[in-house]
């Protein structure tokens, strides 16, 4: 029987140079199952958000949002997920769901810091949302997370045209611009070098990051060009799902909530790691920092129907800093 190989060669690569390659090895085959555990399956189930990485006919990753009632997302089995639900208005994953298509997928219930990742491929698709098979299902652990709980579900939003969304290119706008700076909470889709027609190891990803208000630093390459995002790297589970698929395939998207106003912000990129440097050393408890210079992106306002409290901060955030220049 052959062995299920959780990690691919980017993943390894970077394990390797970090020097936890053959520890993770072993922990990998563990914690990187095959099939959805019950106690990931029944935090799926309560969830009024999931997130998407997908990629699009450039092969770039997006990272969406879905928003339902609770139970919109179901797990029939252990190996199939059922998700009733469409992209918002504008959300590029509306022309990426079709049979076959690999999907990174995260659960993620902010007041508990509980979160959840499967790797699959659609198998089937609905007028009303579409089915998942899994390949990878994994969880990760509570750190950087933000504690903050959705407000009771209502209708404004939800009826938000594709009308209003905006098109960005590379500059991004004003409104982009500071809700990146103000930021506590990103999502991060990549995808491994093979992601074309398999998920598995070589799938799309979606991910969690987290940080102080202002842990991205937002600039325009030059002045007037396109924007260039930087954001710290911490300790994480050494796994390196994302930094390994941007070694393998250096682009990425990022999805960024204003959880005051339901505005969502998407956008696309080419991406590196940085590994040294002054301005790695500027940045307390950073270990590496992700680049991306952005390609275009989606400005989708008032879009989502939830609304959330305000943020209890993770603990591990006080071995952070924080952006010499405030991150301008």
């Amino acid at each position: 029987m052959t062995q299920f190989a959780p990690f691919h060669d980017g993943e390894e690569a970077v394990q390797q140079r970090v020097g936890v390659r053959e520890k993770i090895q072993a922990s990998g085959q563990r914690f990187i199952r095959t099939a959805m555990p019950e106690q990931h399956r029944e935090l799926f189930g309560k969830l009024p958000t999931f997130f998407v990485g997908s990629l699009d006919a450039q092969r770039r990753p997006w990272a969406s949002i879905l928003v339902g009632q609770p139970g919109f997302v179901t797990t029939p089995d252990e190996r199939t997920m059922h998700i009733a639900a469409r992209p918002l208005p504008g959300d590029p994953l509306a022309d990426h769901i079709a049979v076959g298509v690999p999907l990174g997928l995260l659960g993620l219930e902010p007041h508990t810091r509980r979160r959840n990742r499967v790797n699959g491929t659609i198998e089937q698709v609905a007028a009303r949302g579409f089915s998942v098979g899994v390949d990878q299902s994994f969880g990760n652990c509570p750190q950087y997370i933000q504690a903050r709980e959705p407000q009771p579900w209502r209708d404004a939003g939800i009826d938000v045209g594709e009308q209003a969304v905006q098109r960005l290119d590379a500059t991004l706008n004003d409104a982009a611009h500071a809700l990146l700076r103000r930021a506590d909470t990103l999502f991060i889709a990549s995808a491994a070098a093979h992601a074309r027609g398999h998920a598995g190891a070589h799938g799309v990803d979606v991910s969690h990051r987290g940080g102080r208000p202002g842990f991205v630093r937002v600039e325009r390459d030059p002045p007037d060009g396109p924007s260039v995002l930087t954001l710290p790297d911490f300790r994480g589970n050494f796994m390196f799902n994302t930094l390994g698929n941007i070694v393998a395939h250096p682009k990425a998207g990022l999805l960024a909530v204003d959880y005051t106003s339901g505005d969502v912000l998407q956008l696309t990129g080419s991406a590196e790691v940085v590994w040294d440097g002054p301005e790695l050393q500027a940045f307390d408890g950073a270990q590496r920092l992700l680049r991306i210079r952005v390609d275009q992106g989606r400005w989708l306002p008032g879009a989502l129907p939830l609304r959330w409290t305000a943020p209890q901060f993770a603990p591990q955030l006080a071995a952070t800093g924080r952006w010499p220049d405030g991150g301008a």
